[in-house]
């Protein structure tokens, strides 16, 4: 999509984080036309203000087509932190059609005093602590994750997911479906009325889910953090504002 009456090139901001609603909102009161792409993997996401289109691109060859035929001037990934291929994909893309490109990403959380964490590479490996360590586990690393800790039979896991899991599941297990921002108060009676003595979690960053860790902190419950992926050297920025900026250094802002 672009200005019907100019042709100029718009900016896709990929992602259904709070980092991208973010972003459209702060664009919305500018002349930049832009899009936001969700992936479609969450029932009723939470959508930005704007043109929206949901949905997989079909590879890197299907967006970088999407993005020639569809006049990109600029590609701003705001995905989550964890979402390692589409924004592989979109660095490869951006590589190869010239178009600039700017990862907004939230800052990782880091451990603060009174953190028991065990930070680990993969979700694998957090698999194999739980094995190990875990007796009552909360669970929060995504509905498409829950299949790693299927074989563990040694622990009951609280599966807390925004959708139903779509892989296998642990013998002894609990689905809870919520949505946060949670609260500290809440995480408090969440992990003592369920008797938890181990979270797992991914480094997601950012203050939506936080609570979780500093209420397992308070509890002297041990947390394996799952360590972000890998990703492509791209310009990267953790704030919406600098967003903007860049934009405006592209000149499309």
């Amino acid at each position: 999509m672009t200005d019907p009456d100019t042709g100029t090139p718009q900016v896709l901001i990929l992602g259904g984080t709070g980092e991208a609603r973010a972003l459209a909102a702060a664009l919305a009161d500018t002349d930049i036309f832009f899009i936001s792409s969700l992936a479609g993997r969450v029932n009723n996401p939470r959508l930005p203000v704007g043109p929206v289109r949901i949905g997989g691109f079909g590879g890197i060859d299907g967006l970088r087509n999407w993005l020639l035929g569809n006049r990109i001037g600029a590609i701003v990934d705001a995905t989550h932190p964890f979402a390692a291929t589409i924004t592989a994909n979109a660095s490869e893309a951006s590589a190869t059609t010239g178009i600039p490109m700017l990862r907004l990403r939230r800052e990782p959380w880091t451990p603060t005093a009174g953190d028991r964490w065990t930070q680990v590479p993969d979700l694998h490996a957090a698999a194999a602590e739980v094995r190990r360590r875990g007796t009552r586990v909360l669970l929060t690393t995504g509905r498409q994750d829950v299949g790693v800790f299927a074989g563990i039979d040694s622990a009951w896991f609280l599966i807390r997911v925004v959708d139903p899991p779509t892989a296998d599941l642990p013998p002894h297990h609990e689905i809870l479906r919520s949505r946060g921002p949670y609260d500290l108060e809440s995480e408090l009676g969440l992990l003592r009325d369920n008797r938890i003595d181990l979270l797992v979690t991914k480094n997601s960053g950012g203050p939506l889910t936080h609570a979780k860790l500093e209420a397992a902190a308070g509890l002297g419950i041990d947390v394996i953090m799952v360590d972000r992926p890998a990703e492509p050297d791209v310009p990267t920025v953790s704030d919406v504002g600098a967003a903007r900026e860049w934009l405006r250094r592209v000149n499309l802002a």
